[in-house]
């Protein structure tokens, strides 16, 4: 049966079914989706809790420990974190890789439901949740500044406009305010006044409530007519708080606000404060929802942001920052330009190869054909244009041209011999047609087992292999159909006088002396098997040494352009000074000459976030030097420890760490973990493989340790509660009314005055009331001492967690900075109740390592079955892959010699060897079984002929895939650091296995030849059985 004869005598049919194809890949190029990677987000939620003034260890005990609980009985729920700071608590929660993150939600919601009456009942404000990871960076950033307008202008512009215009766009999760300083009234009461008016804390918040209520009073119904009754309306100033009478003193004195407190118009966080470039500024960090688009939802903030500049006053500056979609629309650019190069360069290749013009262009429209036709079956898939699916078209370049090559190059052969290029063309085509089909079925079979790999290798790869599968297939396709059609009309036998082969002569000359030498060096390799065998022998024991020994990566770092920083000072440390500390970590971030924009965002606790965005590529020096430079200059700030984590488009984990990977220690029992996390992370230190190790423990802040004599406050009349409630009060800036207005509302907040709550002391004023209305001064039942306590308190799985980040030396690999930390986890002797884990990218790279090494089998396996049905021989397959280890051994070595890590991407080009490879065997096989089959040759005589037969199409091909590869290898352009180890990978085992498997195989071939059966049977059963029995 040929395949190819009905194409080959309808060329309108071909030609129309050719153009139909193109034509809808171009109609759904302009619908693809940009994006930096294929789709693979792990669902997070981020649950977050606020209780102004509660401690770590109370919002972990009495918020966090209980929404855990809830949570834990969520199904399909893989981790759950939490952190616990000063007033708020944040619990991130991550699901398996199939859960429906809208079904999720409608869990976690039902779940804080149940937790809620297990919550504080100061916690005027529920636990709220949104569809975010908090360890992925905000995808761009608006900020607002003006020379004339106060802060608090600005921020309800952010709040009541802004805010609420991008939350609602597709794909948007978060729009957080960050230097936010949102309106409210500050009462500074002064306890010592109060003391002396027999007042309390407790009653002037009574009061405040009672004097601002805003409740409905009802209506007057008379028989004509009805009228809303309309009491005095809430006071919204200052102004109108301060006459407030709080108290009537028995001598019918009255006490007003103003005699007791200092009321002004403030903000609702004194603890909080963002600049951009050194300047005060509100800026808004927003985040993509786990499953959006990047590039789509950067497109959709940025046509809304000049109709948002236009509702506001022209002193407003409203601007767009640090847009994480640039770097990824530069990665797609580069890309494409480097499949325009690899395009160019394959044409080339055929050119020289053929020599003639007609036979350039023939195998040449396989290219756009293939190519543009799996564009539309991608729309069809719902796959994006991102880093990796162009990867796969780029080197599927090299690829798709392969069966274009065999094709023509086989009609060409039989167009010399003077055969009419009909008849060549009819019969070039079944003589090549199961080769084509082989081939191209094997090359996607390579691809079969990532399809069903788990985890990171299966979420960013299946598009890549399905790409890649689809691009050969199509090709597969247009080989046996467009080819031999155009070739029967177009090709004709080769004029002498044609310029194309003086261009080309000196190529040919080339290509002669390489095919006699090939000729001559095969005839020795045939006679000297036993040396061939070492060598095939020494290559598979090499692989397997190299891929034990090599370094082994997780994801190549890519330089976007964007680092996220992280300032910390000691845990004591106060607002005012940790503002000073981080404005000085800014003013040495901008003086590099690297650095375009620096956005600081601090807010309650001992640290502050400052996302960095360097300059464009050609202005600067690669970003890891940039961060070893920052690093050498932040390193002589006292007081700070300055971490650098470089943004990536791959983030894992929802735990927000310093650093980029993550090692995990929990305690069953609490003990210990502090002294164990030291321990490690002390070696971890003194190693030269690790940077920015540090950990998110925040143990040594300072507490006053209030101890309440209960005997003596139950002999006074004075309630543990009423201790509670007054400190709370005084120190906990508590809410004791609200100011609603037609838009907005606003917080009333009750505190101590300032001077009032500078240390100690500040207890000595404060009293109680106790029996028959007395004053209990609080420092005459409870006595203080200061400790030290933790500012931060984090589980893990419902234990008490700590999470050590670090960051590696250039050229360290994460494989060996894994040993080490299993070896320092050893030397440390860490007690039986500690149990450790990997988090993030970290946790993805240990999960990939058992992964590569079955998915590599895997193919292996799935290809000797494919090929075993094929050619219905348990043999022919083990001749086909001999050649594997050699490319093995090229691929590794070349990674060795440019000290990259075997990373999943380069175990990518690996697994694309295997495809590419194997072709090479499958041409002389299938020439050597026919011509032993149907001419009666002797094996040896059969397998030299079809080597040195094949020889042309063989260099075509290998040719082709390494011209696909070779601008790949040379990491040029953005993103090239993702694409570069795969580029190597081919390239070095393409080059090596090229030069050993057209010896190998055809040793092999013959050494294996006595056991390799028949073939199918393709004559009747009796007469076979008839001739085995004669």
């Amino acid at each position: 049966m040929n395949f190819s004869e009905p194409f080959i005598r309808r060329p309108v049919m071909t030609v129309l079914l050719s153009a139909a194809c193109v034509l809808a890949g171009l109609i759904a190029y302009r619908d693809l989706p940009i994006a930096a990677l294929p789709q693979f987000d792990t669902p997070t939620i981020q649950v977050t809790a606020n209780l102004p003034g509660a401690s770590p260890e109370d919002m972990a005990s009495s918020v966090a420990t209980p929404l855990e609980k809830q949570f834990a009985t969520i199904a399909g729920v893989d981790v759950i974190t939490s952190s616990s700071t000063q007033g708020a608590t944040s619990v991130t929660l991550e699901f398996n890789q199939g859960r429906d993150i809208d079904k999720a939600a409608v869990d976690v919601q039902a779940a804080l439901f149940r937790a809620q009456r297990e919550l504080p009942v100061e916690m005027t404000s529920p636990p709220s949740y949104r569809k975010v990871n908090p360890a992925d960076s905000p995808v761009i950033f608006a900020t607002l500044t003006s020379p004339s307008m106060p802060l608090s202008d600005l921020d309800g512009f952010a709040t009541n406009l802004i805010s609420p215009t991008l939350s609602t766009l597709p794909g948007v999760a978060e729009v957080r305010i960050n230097g936010q300083k949102r309106f409210a009234v500050r009462i500074r009461a002064r306890p010592d006044a109060l003391a002396a008016r027999n007042l309390t804390m407790e009653d002037i918040a009574q009061a405040l409530r009672a004097a601002n209520a805003n409740t409905p009073v009802g209506t007057l119904e008379g028989p004509r007519q009805a009228l809303a009754i309309h009491a005095n309306p809430q006071m919204r100033r200052a102004a109108e708080f301060a006459p407030l009478i709080v108290a009537t003193l028995p001598g019918g004195q009255v006490v007003r606000l103003q005699d007791v407190a200092d009321v002004e118009d403030s903000v609702e966080s004194l603890r909080t404060a963002s600049w951009l470039n050194g300047e005060r500024a509100i800026t808004l960090s927003v985040r993509r929802q786990p499953d959006a688009n990047t590039v789509a939802t950067v497109d959709a903030i940025k046509a809304a942001i000049p109709g948002l500049a236009a509702q506001m006053p022209a002193s407003v500056n409203l601007l767009v920052r640090n847009d994480r979609s640039q770097p990824i629309r530069e990665a797609i650019h580069d890309v494409k330009v480097t499949l325009g190069i690899t395009v160019l360069l394959v044409i080339a290749v055929i050119f020289l190869f053929l020599r003639r013009p007609v036979a350039t262009v023939i195998p040449a429209l396989s290219l756009p054909i293939s190519l543009i036709g799996t564009l539309a079956l991608m729309k069809w898939l719902g796959y994006s244009l991102d880093n990796v699916s162009l990867l796969g078209i780029t080197l599927a370049v090299g690829l798709v041209v392969d069966d274009a090559i065999v094709m023509l190059e086989n009609i060409v052969r039989h167009v010399e011999r003077g055969v009419p290029p009909m008849r060549a063309a009819l019969d070039g085509a079944k003589e090549v047609g199961f080769t084509i089909v082989s081939i191209s079925l094997s090359l996607v079979a390579v691809f079969i087992p990532i399809l069903f790999m788990p985890g990171v290798i299966g979420g960013i790869f299946h598009e890549f292999a399905v790409v890649v599968s689809l691009a050969i297939l199509v090709s597969a396709g247009v080989s046996l159909t467009l080819i031999p059609m155009l070739s029967s009309r177009f090709l004709t036998r080769e004029r002498h006088d044609d310029p194309s082969l003086r261009w080309t002569a000196w190529f040919e000359a080339i290509y002669r002396w390489t095919h006699a030498r090939y000729a001559a060096t095969l005839d020795w390799c045939l006679a000297h098997r036993f040396v061939v065998h070492a060598v095939a022998a020494g290559s598979l024991v090499a692989s397997i040494a190299l891929f034990v020994a090599i370094p082994k990566g997780f994801f190549p770092t890519e330089d976007l352009g964007q680092v996220l920083v992280t300032a910390e000072a000691v845990e004591d440390i106060s607002f005012p000074a940790l503002t000073e500390r981080l404005q000085e970590v800014g003013r040495i971030l901008q003086e590099h000459p690297a650095i375009e924009t620096v956005i600081i965002n601090a807010s309650e606790g001992n640290s502050g976030r400052i996302f960095v965005n360097l300059k464009p590529r050609g202005e600067r020096a690669p970003m890891e030097k940039v961060i070893e430079e920052l690093r050498a200059a932040t390193r002589r700030l006292p007081g700070m420890s300055v971490y650098f984590n470089p943004i990536q488009n791959l983030r894992l984990g929802g735990r927000i760490s310093k650093s980029r990977y993550q090692f995990v220690l929990r305690s069953v029992d609490d003990t210990g973990l502090q002294a164990a996390a030291d321990a490690v992370m002390a070696r971890m230190r003194a190693d030269a493989l690790f940077r920015d190790v540090t950990s998110d423990a925040q143990m040594r802040g300072l507490q006053a340790n209030l101890d309440i004599d209960r005997d003596k406050a139950n002999q006074l009349g004075v309630e543990i509660q009423d201790i509670r409630t007054a400190l709370y009060s005084a120190f906990g800036e508590r809410q004791v009314s609200t100011i609603f207005t037609a838009t907005d509302s606003f917080k009333v907040i009750l505190q101590a005055a300032d001077a009032d709550r500078v240390d100690e002391g500040a207890f000595a004023k404060i009293h109680l009331r106790g029996k028959g209305g007395a004053m209990v001064p609080l420092s005459s039942i409870a006595r203080v001492e200061r400790r030290v306590g933790p500012v931060a308190i984090n589980h893990q799985g419902q234990l008490q967690a700590i999470t050590i980040a670090f960051n590696l030396a250039p050229g360290a690999s994460l494989g060996d900075a894994s040993r080490r930390i299993e070896r320092f986890k050893a030397e440390a002797s860490l007690p039986a109740s500690i149990l450790t884990g990997w988090g993030g990218d970290a946790a993805a790279f240990q999960a990939s390592q058992a992964s590569q090494v079955w998915l590599l089998l895997s193919a292996l396996l799935v290809i000797y079955v494919l090929l075993g049905v094929l050619y219905e021989s348990y043999i022919h397959p083990i001749t086909i892959l001999a050649g594997l280890p050699s490319a093995a051994v090229g691929a590794l070595v070349t990674l060795w010699l440019f000290r990259m890590d075997l990373s999943i991407i380069a175990v990518i080009g690996v697994l694309m060897l295997i495809g590419i490879v194997k072709k090479n065997a499958i041409m002389m096989i299938d020439f050597a079984l026919d011509a032993q089959r149907n001419h009666g040759m002797a094996p040896a005589q059969a397998i030299r002929e079809a080597c040195l037969l094949r020889f042309r199409p063989i260099m075509m091909t290998t040719s082709a895939a390494l011209m696909g590869a070779v601008p790949i290898a040379l990491g040029l352009g953005a993103g090239a650091e993702l694409r570069q180890p795969l580029g190597l990978a081919v390239v070095g085992g393409l080059l090596l296995s090229q030069a050993v498997t057209l010896y190998i195989t055809p040793v092999i071939y013959l050494a294996l030849d006595r056991f390799s059966g028949r073939g199918p049977v393709t004559g009747e059963i009796g007469a076979r059985e008839a001739a085995h029995a004669d």
